[in-house]
């Protein structure tokens, strides 16, 4: 039987389930795209908890103040003072809030010692999120990511297809209209990308071309798993701008978790930003989304990309460090570090590859271990991630 989305417990709901009931005395942080289930996760939690609760959210249409955040607190505050409990208190897109996380380092630290609430922060812009951890809540926090679903949580809920993940990607409420293609393509642009490009990006960055940035995401898009010289993407775009430009736009991006850029591996190196980055969608749903209708994943060339791509995506959910390498012609697909341990990955899918970037890298890097690996493989693989 398919499971609705609201029936089908994801990972990171059941860790923080466990985390509110101990006597630890973190705020929780969890963070992730929009309509992967984080709100509801919490709601689910929030319905489920025996105690005293409140859930609010900041995803109004005009973004509240300080003091809107303030007056919330206490009141979560004194409904736990008048029952002589603790409150539940879940904030819903708390970055949206101008200047967030001062307020809330100064209304937890108040009651830290005293255990007053257990409190859950949710947001779905990760610069926005990580800026505010970074600048005022180091030591108060503990951090939960809510990534893209999974082909193996996708089979598991949805009964989906491997083919099917690949050209529908892994988002629940789109996945109900893949039916019809053209109907799925709306809900994707209107629902999924427009909010993330038009609310979480555009209405909280400076962003001075807004059709210019829209354009390079587009058009990045075009390319999964490639790797996108700045010239090349610039030489597409219809207003003028520069690789500065583009840079941040794509970082921007990467912050509102559409896509991630892979940079070139170097030992010794965090990672080489001057090169041109390879672009790797988090869902595949972005990318047909964007496409022509009748893109199809029966050619072999376009399958080949999107096959990369998952395997880039899941490898991008694991711990470490993800990387492309290139030396010449020679060239490997990834470089998956952990700590000292050192992977490289050649997909073997959609295009003939002889093996010899693999074998270049090894030279290169002894100490690598190397791996060429297929389609089958890959699905397999994905399969198995819940």
């Amino acid at each position: 039987m398919v499971k609705q989305p609201t029936e089908y417990t994801r990972s990171f709901e059941s860790i923080l389930a466990k985390r509110l009931g101990e006597k630890l005395n973190f705020i929780q942080v969890l963070i992730g795209p929009r309509q992967v289930g984080k709100t509801t996760a919490v709601t689910r939690i929030f319905n489920e908890w025996s105690g005293l609760k409140k859930m609010i959210s900041a995803d109004l249409p005009s973004p509240p103040d300080h003091s809107w955040l303030t007056a919330n607190w206490n009141d979560a505050i004194s409904l736990g003072a008048s029952l002589g409990d603790d409150v539940l208190l879940i904030i819903d897109e708390v970055h949206k809030v101008p200047g967030w996380s001062e307020v809330i380092k100064s209304l937890f630290d108040k009651i830290r010692s005293q255990r007053k609430m257990r409190i859950v922060l949710l947001g779905s812009a990760s610069l926005s999120i990580q800026r505010g951890l970074g600048e005022s809540l180091a030591g108060r926090y503990e951090l939960l990511k809510a990534n893209h679903w999974s082909f193996g949580e996708c089979k598991e809920a949805f009964d989906l297809d491997f083919e099917s993940y690949l050209k529908f990607g892994g988002y629940p409420a789109a996945l109900e209209l893949r039916a019809d293609p053209a109907r799925w393509q709306s809900f994707v642009r209107d629902s999924i990308i427009e909010p993330v490009l038009g609310r979480d990006l555009l209405g909280y960055s400076r962003i001075n071309k807004p059709a210019l940035f829209r354009q390079t995401f587009e058009i990045a898009l075009r390319y999964p798993a490639q790797v996108v010289s700045y010239n090349k993407l610039l030489g597409q775009l219809q207003e003028k701008g520069n690789t500065n430009t583009i840079k941040d736009y794509l970082n921007l991006l990467e912050g509102g978790f559409l896509l991630k850029q892979l940079h070139k591996f170097s030992k010794g190196t965090v990672s080489l930003k001057t090169s041109s980055p390879k672009i790797l969608p988090l869902d595949l749903a972005l990318v047909s989304a964007l496409a022509p209708i009748n893109t199809s994943t029966l050619d072999p060339a376009w399958r080949g990309r999107l096959v990369e791509a998952a395997f880039g995506a899941y490898l991008a959910r694991q711990p470490g460090d993800l990387y492309y390498w290139s030396d010449g012609r020679y060239e490997v697909d990834f470089v998956h570090v952990i700590n000292e341990s050192i992977v490289a990955y050649e997909v073997k899918s959609g295009r003939e590859r002889d093996g010899k970037g693999l074998l270049k890298f090894a030279e290169k890097y002894p100490d690598a271990t190397t791996r060429m690996i297929d389609d089958h493989e890959i699905e397999d693989l994905l399969a198995n991630e819940k």
